[in-house]
Formats: structure tokens, sequence, C-alpha cells
């Protein structure tokens, strides 16, 4: 029994939070830089920069801690700082970025099946090739990797979806997405795609938009979407 009426051919995964860990090591330079400006960095305040652009994520960021600076401004400061983390000499501490439960079994999988499987992330692609630097094997598996610097507009636009699907030669009613915020869910559906959610507790409106919500992708089970079984 499968859930959905179209094959699925293809497979399109976010990055943060969806297949990676990466909140402690990017959390530390805005943490830094908010001390520069005697300000405390507060978690609850996170939500309005999850899954976001740069841009939105700067103007999220400069409203919740009344910055005095615009988010240009914003990211002119501390770009800078962001590139010296992600830069080669700094690449030690993306060893902590940690895989999220369930991560490297479904994209083994999806790699022994030769299933074609994206990255489409609103990260700039140079972010993207750090933070994944350290996951053995993912670089080389993903048939596609795309970061928001790509393409015209970041999620929620279907922008990053659409060109995923467009560099594997499938059509977009064939793709499932995997996501773990509201806006890609969003950016999924825009783009006529299925998907599936695990979402954060921030994040909980996003499964009611999806077409599937998971607790942790080791709850995901491929042959619901016509995909042979793990076990195969």
């Amino acid at each position: 029994m499968t859930i959905n009426d179209s094959k699925i051919c293809a497979i399109i995964l976010d990055l943060d939070g969806t297949l990676l860990d990466t909140e402690i090591a990017t959390r530390s330079v805005l943490r830094d830089f908010l001390e520069s400006y005697g300000k405390v960095l507060i978690t609850d305040k996170e939500h309005g920069r999850v899954g976001r652009t740069q841009k939105e994520s700067a103007v999220a960021i400069v409203k919740n801690y009344q910055l005095p600076l615009t988010p240009d401004q914003f990211i002119a400061e501390i770009t800078p700082l962001y590139r010296s983390m992600f830069s080669y000499l700094l690449h030690f501490r993306w060893k902590d970025a940690k895989a999220l439960p369930g991560a490297n079994l479904l994209l083994q999988y999806l790699h022994k099946h030769q299933i074609p499987f994206a990255l489409a992330s609103n990260s700039l692609r140079e972010y993207i090739d750090a933070k994944i630097s350290h996951q053995k094997g993912w670089k080389e598996w993903f048939s596609v990797i795309l970061g928001s610097d790509q393409v015209q507009s970041g999620k929620p636009s279907p922008d990053l979806y659409l060109e995923a699907a467009k560099r594997m030669s499938v059509d977009p009613s064939n793709c499932l997405v995997i996501e773990d915020s509201l806006i890609g869910v969003k950016a999924a559906k825009a783009a006529g795609m299925k998907v599936v959610v695990v979402p954060s507790q921030s994040e909980a409106d996003a499964a009611a938009l999806a077409d599937l919500s998971l607790h942790s992708l080791l709850d995901f089970k491929p042959e619901l979407w016509g995909l042979p079984c793990f076990d195969q």
C-alpha cells in the first residue's frame, strides 16, 4: 500500500535540522556577535530564522534583538565571522556537527538502490560544502547539491526544489521532499511535490501542510512511496 498516486523517482532533502544538526556550531557565531552589542542569545527567538535565507534571517535577528543595524549592515558584519568559521583552517569544528538519527541510513539506502537524491538548502553553497565535509560519502552520493545563492529565490519560493528536479531530469510530481521547517514544506508544495516533514517543536505547524509527518528519519518507510523497503 502506498500513500502517493504518482511514482516517486527522486528524493530531495533539506540539510540543517533534517539531515545534520548544525545548530551548535552556527549558534556560537551568532552568540558572540550579539555579545559584542550587549545582547544575549535567546533560544526561544531562534525559530524566527529556522530554514530562512540569509536576508530573511538578518531581518528576524535585527528585529528580535533590536540591533542598531539594518539587515544589510548585519549581514556585512557577521558574514566575515561565518566565513572564518567555514574556512579550511576551522573545518574541524564541523566534526561536531552530527548526522541526525536515521540520516546516514537513509542516504546509504538511496545510494544502494540508485535512487537519485539531491540536497537543497537555504544556506549558501560554500556553507553547505563546509557543513557536509566531515560526513562520509555525502558529497559524492548526492546527484545535485544546491544552495540559495544558486537560484533566484530561496525557500519558501519553489525555485530550489524545481531546479533540483530539473538537474536530475525528474518531473516535480515524481519528487519526494524531506524537510523539517514550515517554509521548506511550503516551498515543496509550491513546487508541486510530495513532502515528508520531521518537524522540530518550533515548527509544529509544518505537519498540517505536509503529506506525512514523522518523529524522526528512523520512522521513514520508503515502501509507502512505492520504493523498495529498507531491508531489500
